[in-house]
């Protein structure tokens, strides 16, 4: 039989001390189908709207006007530990497949910062302030890659969640880096974001809705941020849901109405969000069509709205502590399911259990592990940054062994047993070795049984798959031959070049040294000139007998030059 059930966390505004055992109650798990009942509550709790978030083992709740999270065990019953951060948070998101234990939870701080916290490694990731104002929403996409902060700044950007935690950006609380920045920003309210939600689409074309104090509300394409149709309202809607097929949306007031927004109530084939005639032009809901609490009550603003599973109803929490129900298909209000003693702020409709085939948790998160704010990010001695660090490490328990199962006789069934083999197959350690051995190639050897199924016999050397692999390889071949020429080539041109840079060197030593001799011959002639004006007698050759014997040496220093660059070719 399936089971549906939500949480609800109640904010308590009183300061004083609280002794009744009902006021110290803040969390209630309540079973929604097929029995609605009080399942169980968890005490010391008090959360502002948006404060709230679960998974499968675990829930979190950031307490109101405090710097703390308290972390609640579900399996336990139990609250497992209280968490400290050094300011208060203002939203939470968890970044993960609810089903699943291990995950991210975002945090949004007063300062208008986001904070990423890893259960399961205890490793935190903080962006310096990018809001004006505090962060009061968050909404993660389903994949778990995207993260949208909505602010009262009215401002909505776009994060990155893989690149926020990428340890080549690796952060601490005490050592934020600048370069952290969103992907889009989106800018077109007027007043502080009121409800933010991301759609159900896995895909591109998934939608983003936001509702703002300036009575709009904005369909967003998330990922090129582009608006896809305006709704002006006739008042702030303080609470979105959003219809599991993304047909629709309900929006909750603060007389405690909700009015549902057809995506698809237009002419023409196609919706006003892909129309680009329709993308333009706002559309005004009609106050007449809200469902209305069949009596007006004080306190009955609704603070939050979830869809039920199948989407046939709409759970709302409303200030005055109540729970009601809306039937959406006759558009009406349902009944009464719950009332607490204090304003129902969060409330978030769980996974239904009892399907024949669930959802395999491989992972069980038994206890989250706190943040770890003075971490070490080095990966060396040297303490450079980047990279995976030394002191990161997961903690958590497989939920079964890792069986074996029976061989097929597809490549891709052998592969996925090889995977979950503890070490190499003894089968793959004996096919290496006799390869080795044999000097033939592993491919050769298991290609018949495992790639080329079109071949006529096993061992045959003739077949489609033989001829083809000695046709790559003779491709192969003629591109290795053509590459060593371009080589050989290559080592060619540059012997030539140095050659000739070689050549070029030696002219011009040649050409200083007869510069040189030839001013020592001036020299020369111009002291024997001054000898026999003196009377001197002066012995050796004359003039021209040493101006032949220099030309002389200069054609013999030139001609053992140009001798020696020839041998050195």
């Amino acid at each position: 039989m399936l089971t549906e059930s939500f949480i609800v966390s109640t904010l308590n505004p009183s300061k004083q001390a609280q002794t009744s055992h009902s006021k110290d109650l803040g969390i209630h798990l309540h079973e929604y189908q097929p029995n609605p009942s009080l399942k169980s509550s968890l005490k010391k709790s008090s959360t502002q709207p948006n404060c709230l978030a679960a998974s499968a083992s675990h829930i979190f709740a950031a307490q109101s006007e405090k710097a703390v999270v308290h972390v609640y065990n579900r399996e336990l019953g139990n609250q497992e530990a209280i968490v400290p951060f050094p300011e208060r948070i203002r939203s939470l998101a968890f970044a993960g497949d609810t089903e699943q234990d291990v995950g991210v939870l975002v945090l949004g701080t007063e300062a208008g910062g986001l904070v990423l916290w890893e259960l399961a490694t205890g490793r935190t990731v903080t962006t310096p302030p990018t809001h004006l104002e505090a962060i009061t929403h968050l909404a993660d996409s389903p994949d778990a890659n995207f993260v949208l902060s909505g602010s009262i700044d009215s401002a909505i950007l776009l994060w990155s969640v893989p690149s926020l935690l990428a340890f080549e950006y690796e952060s601490s609380y005490s050592n934020t880096r600048p370069h952290f920045s969103p992907l889009i920003t989106l800018s077109s309210h007027r007043a502080a974001i009121t409800a933010l939600l991301f759609g159900h689409s896995h895909g591109k074309t998934n939608i983003a809705l936001s509702a703002s104090a300036d009575n709009t509300l904005l369909v967003w394409d998330p990922l090129r941020g582009q608006i896809l149709h305006t709704f002006l309202l006739s008042s702030p809607s303080l609470c979105l849901a959003l219809d599991p097929a993304d047909r629709a949306c309900y929006a909750g007031y603060e007389d405690g109405s909700i009015q549902l927004i057809d995506f698809y109530k237009s002419s023409g084939p196609l919706q006003m969000l892909r129309n680009p005639a329709l993308q333009s032009t706002p559309t005004q809901p009609p106050y007449e069509e809200r469902w209305r609490l069949p009596a007006f009550s004080e306190g009955q603003e609704a603070l939050c709205l979830q869809t039920s599973y199948d989407g046939t109803s709409i759970l709302s929490g409303h200030k005055n502590g109540k729970v009601h129900t809306w039937d959406v298909g006759r558009g009406r209000y349902g009944n009464l399911l719950a009332e607490h003693d204090h304003s129902v702020t969060n409330l978030l409709v769980l996974p239904p259990t009892g399907f024949p085939n669930p959802k395999i948790r491989h992972l069980r998160l038994k206890q989250v592990i706190k943040p770890k704010y003075e971490s070490s990010f080095a990966t060396d001695a040297s303490g450079s940054s980047g990279g995976v660090p030394i002191d990161y490490t997961l903690t958590a328990q497989f939920t079964s062994n890792m069986s074996l199962s029976a061989r097929h006789e597809t490549a891709e069934r052998d592969f996925e047993d090889a995977l979950c083999h503890p070490s190499f197959p003894t089968e793959w350690l004996e096919e290496g070795i006799d390869a080795f051995a044999a000097g033939s190639s592993w491919n050769q050897k298991q290609g018949q049984d495992y790639l080329n199924d079109d071949v006529d016999e096993p061992n045959s050397e003739t077949g489609p798959a033989m001829k083809k692999l000695q046709a790559d390889n003779d491709l192969l071949k003629a591109q290795l031959a053509e590459a060593m020429a371009r080589h050989r080539a290559t080592i060619h041109e540059n012997m030539l070049l140095e050659k000739q840079q070689w050549k070029q060197k030696e002219e011009e030593r040649i050409k200083g040294e007869r510069k040189k001799r030839r001013r020592l011959r001036r020299v020369a002639a111009a002291e024997n000139a001054r000898t026999k004006v003196m009377g001197e007698v002066i012995e050796g050759e004359s003039d021209e007998e040493m101006n032949e014997g220099g030309e002389e040496e200069e054609e013999e220093e030139l001609s053992s030059s140009t001798d020696e660059i020839t041998d050195s070719d």
